[in-house]
């Protein structure tokens, strides 16, 4: 599970077990597996599970009971770094991972909405997965006014959160618009489906706390292994 650019390892557990919070595969008051036999399904230490609990219950996540066992409790916002992330697989969850193909400075693409006063932007290319599957293709645009340069060694698999912690920039809303685009010709061809191929496409802009556009997006998903899902409370 653990590579280059990836979250922690615990990290990625505790994210996992939020996005099956939110996909309802885990309800209020379930019990957990035994911990032993959770670290053993997820092949990692028993420590690292526990770090992982530790930070779910201090999310108010988890209630652990000494002596019973660790109970899932649930609630609207679950103070997860992938908050913003709508894909899902079909099945509901599943544990984001990423890819980068190529990060290029380049002058912005006109067809992009608008994203900040820089001439240029950080072109990120890249694939999504969700708990291995490839779920997506992304092209994602920030701002150069934010950083001179951005390697694809440096980038985390949850680009909000290596925002925040290197760059200083808090993502606190993003605007989506879902409709169909054709799957761009720099895709890979382990891709399920072949380039120039009509895909459900979102177009997001993502804005900073002082509520300007920071940084702006296409993704093209594949509808037969994920769904984009918003859940309203």
């Amino acid at each position: 599970m653990d590579k280059l650019g990836a979250l922690p390892l615990h990290m990625q557990i505790t994210e996992l077990i939020i996005r099956d919070i939110a996909a309802g595969r885990l309800v209020d008051g379930e019990r957990l597996a035994p911990e032993r036999d959770m670290a053993e399904s997820f092949g990692i230490a028993v420590s690292t599970l526990r770090k992982a609990l530790a930070s779910l219950q201090e999310k108010g996540l988890l209630e652990r009971v000494q002596g019973s066992g660790n109970y899932i409790r649930t609630k609207a916002d679950t103070g997860s770094v992938y908050a913003f992330l709508r894909l899902e697989l079909v099945e509901g969850g599943g544990l984001p991972q990423a890819r980068v193909l190529a990060v290029d400075l380049l002058p912005k693409n006109p067809a992009l909405p608008y994203f900040g006063p820089h001439t240029h932007g950080h072109r990120i290319r890249r694939l999504r997965f969700l708990s291995g599957t490839i779920a997506a293709a992304e092209e994602i645009w920030l701002d150069a006014s934010y950083a001179v340069r951005l390697s694809a060694e440096e980038l985390s698999e949850s680009l909000y959160y290596f925002y925040a912690r290197n760059l200083n920039l808090r993502i606190a809303r993003a605007e989506d618009r879902v409709g169909l685009g054709p799957l761009p010709d720099w895709v890979p061809r382990d891709f399920p489906h072949a380039a120039g191929t009509q895909l459900p496409m979102v177009t997001r802009v993502s804005y900073g706390y002082e509520n300007a556009p920071v940084e702006a997006s296409w993704t093209w998903y594949d509808p037969d292994r994920v769904r984009y899902t918003v859940r309203l409370k």
